[in-house]
């Protein structure tokens, strides 16, 4: 059954891959995975919700507030925000902190855009890619709990975004670092301890 299920998994990863690389929208046909994921995921279901919302808000008032921000991505896990991507100047980075930072439930803001050109198609399609290499490689190990970790990759940086152990973060950190393609790995994860861990485990069990 485990076997199926992952099988079924790593098929909805290439195929997000693919529509990423094509700039296409993200379509998963797996529903019953997606709603697997969803139960096993260490965020609460309003913290997810609210990730979401982050996302789309941030894009809408980065287009909003300034020039040329589509190079900017913005991705939130627990309402730690992630900023990658390219920008034309360093006052263009510092304003897209700004921006992000004043939105209300944001916990904080990662900065990691590049002061440079837009990047490629060819570039955005090798880094779906790894994307995809990086979420199989963490399936398929018994060291991390693979849908715990959201993996976002930028002109071949891999970031690893969740909220993990000690143990798990640096586990997921040697596993993606050894992905073909990938250039560097960059943990913007939220640590915590394994009481704490078996205290959420126990909470999601208690939901179902």
């Amino acid at each position: 059954m485990r076997k199926r299920w992952k099988a079924g998994l790593v098929a909805s990863l290439v195929a997000a891959g693919f529509a990423l690389s094509a700039c296409a929208p993200l379509l998963v046909g797996a529903g019953a995975t997606l709603g697997t994921l969803s139960a096993l995921d260490r965020r609460t279901v309003g913290a997810q919700t609210e990730d979401e919302l982050i996302e789309l808000k941030g894009r809408n008032r980065l287009t909003e507030s300034m020039r040329n921000a589509g190079g900017i991505g913005v991705t939130s896990y627990n309402r730690k925000v992630l900023l990658t991507g390219q920008v034309l100047s360093a006052e263009d980075k510092s304003n897209a902190t700004k921006v992000i930072a004043s939105m209300s439930n944001v916990r904080s803001v990662d900065n990691e855009l590049q002061v440079s050109g837009r990047v490629s198609m060819g570039v955005s399609a090798s880094d779906a890619l790894i994307t995809t290499r990086v979420k199989t490689a963490l399936l398929d190990s018994n060291r991390v709990q693979a849908n715990t970790i959201k993996v976002v990759t930028e002109a071949s940086v891999v970031y690893l975004m969740g909220i993990v152990t000690a143990a798990e973060g640096a586990a997921a950190a040697d596993i993606a670092s050894r992905a073909s393609g990938v250039a560097r790995v960059v943990t913007v994860f939220e640590t915590i301890s394994n009481d704490d861990l078996q205290r959420i485990k126990s909470e999601a069990e208690a939901k179902r």
